[in-house]
């Protein structure tokens, strides 16, 4: 799976760190474990609403104090997201656009 964050983090593009996780047979890095967390918590529930057996890319634009507005795609079916959580990974909010 693709993201626009190609220097660092999948989630956040921070570069520190070194915690890789597989997320749909993809092994991405990440910058911490409460990332690859919320990365993978999100891939789920777009899997869920979509019914989609995987997710091609995800364009996230944000961060963690203003949240996040996000693309994913499987092909040629995009969603669009806005999620926001607290500083353990846990989901405020979690809304279709």
């Amino acid at each position: 799976m693709k993201t626009n964050n190609t220097e660092g983090c999948g989630l956040c593009n921070a570069t520190w760190g070194e915690y890789w996780r597989e997320i749909d047979g993809d092994n991405m890095y990440f910058c911490c474990n409460i990332c690859a967390d919320i990365f993978e918590t999100m891939v789920k529930k777009v899997k869920e609403i979509t019914g989609w057996k995987k997710i091609d890319y995800v364009e996230l634009v944000g961060n963690y104090s203003s949240g996040r507005e996000c693309e994913a795609r499987n092909g040629e079916d995009a969603f669009r997201y806005y999620f926001r959580t607290y500083s353990n990974g846990k989901f405020i909010t979690f809304e279709k656009r």
